[in-house]
């Protein structure tokens, strides 16, 4: 069972194992017409023919309150590849299945469109790929939301998703942003990067620079990195996001920035959270969850110094507390591995721990030497006031893709 714990600037609703799930979907069912749900489904195809995402295929057949799935699919390479994905959706009976292949020639054709416009949108990657499904559904004005989470959850089920779509679909919670948290552990704890870094960086933060709201609200959520939101469109028509590893927290950002914190909340989606796992890579900058931290990280630093915090003489110390911290962590899941009976490796999380400073260190350097960043990528409603007829050539993209696929 859950806490009860209300921490910080948003709400958390919990979940107590007392809820229903024929009631769930009865709810959702109830307004789903009125405030159609479109669900985003981002990924490569690893993830895309893994076991995982079979499990949620199988999951989504028995779904109804959903509208739309859009799976964004990148490193397809060929349209007999794209064949084969879209066999694997075919007996989802009850939603309508959309694939947009982000390395299909009309798609790219499109991100050319952009560029000569003079419209930066990074380079592919989940972020990418998320964005232009954003536009997608966009485009088609017929939705009043947008959910998003990773092909890779293996303890996926249908309470997930309709807890995941509750705060932003009932009209009597008034959300404009759902977040999703859980625990992640099977025979040991995971989470290495929410753990050990963001928790002890922003901790460091604050005791540094005082309790800035955005820290003080990023502290709020339970699980900044968690791959699973859901958000209003109107929302996601203003937002600009990160096209690097830093995307869960920019977009975190982004909705400080446009949100008062009364429609921002956060859901317990289930008991237990398990997918694939990333690499520590401590030996390679561009690699694993040694990438990852340092992307974040840059994040962070940038959205502090958009709210004006000078935070450039503080590094040196921010980094000396964040070490402090995370070691301090390290000691208290150990306890809490003792006591759930959990194996508990002190070496591997004290390397993660050294690994995570030193790309702290590194994102402090890169962050001194270019405090901007890396460029988000731009809201949609300057890509329609650039490109007025960009919605309709994604929309007839899209169409012809699907259509040259289903032949």
């Amino acid at each position: 069972m859950s806490d009860l714990y209300q921490h910080g600037l948003i709400a958390t609703i919990h979940k107590f194992n007392t809820s229903n799930l024929e009631n769930l979907e009865k709810n959702l069912m109830n307004f789903c017409e009125l405030y159609p749900i479109a669900l985003v489904l981002p990924a490569l195809k690893r993830d895309f023919f893994s076991p995982a995402n079979e499990g949620i295929i199988r999951t989504l057949k028995e779904v109804k309150f959903i509208k739309e799935v859009i799976y964004s699919i990148g490193d397809f390479h060929s349209v007999e590849e794209f064949k084969e994905a879209k066999e694997k959706v075919k007996e989802i009976k009850n939603t309508k299945v959309t694939f947009l292949w982000t390395d299909g020639r009309r798609i790219l054709n499109l991100f050319d469109i952009l560029h000569d416009n003079g419209l930066t949108i990074g380079m592919p990657g989940k972020g990418l790929s998320a964005w232009i499904a954003y536009g997608y559904v966009l485009s088609k004005a017929r939705f009043s939301s947008i959910v998003l989470h990773d092909c890779d959850v293996v303890t996926y089920d249908r309470e997930f998703l309709a807890r995941l779509c509750l705060p932003v679909t009932i009209p009597h919670f008034d959300y404009e942003f759902c977040k999703g948290f859980y625990g992640r552990f099977r025979d040991r704890i995971y989470g290495r990067v929410c753990r050990l870094f963001i928790f002890p960086l922003v901790q460091a933060l604050l005791s540094t620079l005082g309790p800035q709201h955005f820290l003080l609200y990023l502290y709020s959520f339970r699980y900044p990195l968690a791959g699973e939101f859901a958000m209003s469109t109107r929302l996601a028509q203003t937002i600009r996001i990160p096209s690097d590893w830093g995307l869960e927290v920019g977009t975190l950002a982004e909705v400080f920035r446009k949100c008062t914190t009364n429609v921002v909340c956060q859901i317990e989606l289930c008991d237990r959270y398990d997918h694939k796992h990333q690499d520590l890579s401590p030996d390679d900058k561009e690699k694993g969850l040694n990438k990852m931290s340092i992307d974040i990280a840059r994040s962070i630093f940038t959205t502090l110094a958009t709210f004006g915090v000078n935070i450039e003489s503080r590094l040196k110390a921010i980094r000396a507390s964040y070490l402090r911290n995370a070691q301090d962590m390290i000691k208290k899941y150990d306890s809490d591995s003792f006591a759930n009976d959990l194996f508990f490796d002190r070496h591997q999380e004290e390397m993660a721990v050294e690994t995570f400073c030193g790309g702290l260190k590194y994102a402090s350097d890169v962050f001194l030497n270019d405090p901007l960043g890396v460029p988000q990528i731009p809201n949609w409603s300057r890509v329609n006031a650039a490109i007025p007829d960009f919605s309709e050539k994604l929309i007839e993209a899209v169409k012809l893709d699907n259509e040259e696929a289903g032949k």
